[in-house]
């Protein structure tokens, strides 16, 4: 699942980052509003996390612009994350639409709790558990398990099976799992997203019957399946 982060103080923006990708998330990262406003008008995110004070364009004016295109994209659920800790300032914000406001200086583990929920409810769902057979991902702890076991998956893996698993019934094409693992600043190519496939689909063969398995449909995408149904 790929979030943008907006955060122009460069440290504080690595820090949030790793922590964001051991949550088993992809994360690209824009160091000013301007940058933030581009990548908002080509790109798909699950989550946008805002700083307000940036340089070339305030955070305010880039969610107003994004609330104000139209279309999918402007319904992307936005943080606001601050210093700015002012009420009328605040209401500002949740006025233009932002979906949470957290001030600095916060705890890890409520930004990440946060993050958790919004992307739950992106989801249209506030679900805490999606299944497939015996396969289960937990969106409060963010792990995988079958049968009480944890699933061992590298970020990569994770992000590929959950972007099925939290699509029941439904196929997932090659780019739309490229967009979910790979940020843009990363080397790959749509054909990495194959070799993942393959990961997980031998993981998933060591786990105990009726766990999952993934199916592939020709020029449509992949598919997670009960392992029953797909025999």
């Amino acid at each position: 699942m790929r979030i943008l982060l907006v955060e122009d103080h460069i440290e504080l923006s690595h820090w949030l980052s790793k922590a964001l990708r051991d949550a088993h998330l992809t994360v690209e990262c824009a160091v000013n509003g301007a940058d933030a406003d581009a990548l908002l008008h080509t790109q798909d995110y699950a989550l946008v996390i805002l700083d307000l004070t940036l340089p070339k364009m305030d955070g305010l004016d880039v969610l107003r612009r994004l609330r104000a295109r139209g279309g999918a994209r402007a319904k992307t659920p936005v943080m606001i994350l601050t210093a700015r800790g002012g009420l009328e300032e605040r209401v500002q914000g949740l006025n233009l639409g932002a979906d949470d406001y957290l001030a600095k200086p916060f705890e890890l583990t409520e930004l990440e709790a946060r993050v958790k929920a919004l992307l739950r409810r992106s989801q249209g769902s506030e679900a805490l558990v999606h299944q497939c057979g015996a396969l289960s991902f937990d969106t409060v702890t963010r792990m995988f398990s079958y049968g009480g076991a944890a699933l061992a998956l590298t970020p990569r893996e994770h992000a590929v099976l959950e972007a099925l698993i939290t699509r029941p019934g439904r196929a997932v094409s090659k780019e739309k799992l490229f967009d979910e693992v790979f940020a843009l600043e990363d080397d790959a190519n749509l054909d990495a997203i194959e070799l993942y496939i393959h990961r997980v689909r031998k993981k998933l063969e060591r786990v105990q019957e009726g766990a999952a398995a993934i199916t592939t449909l020709r020029g449509i995408g992949y598919l997670l399946q009960p392992r029953e149904a797909t025999s």
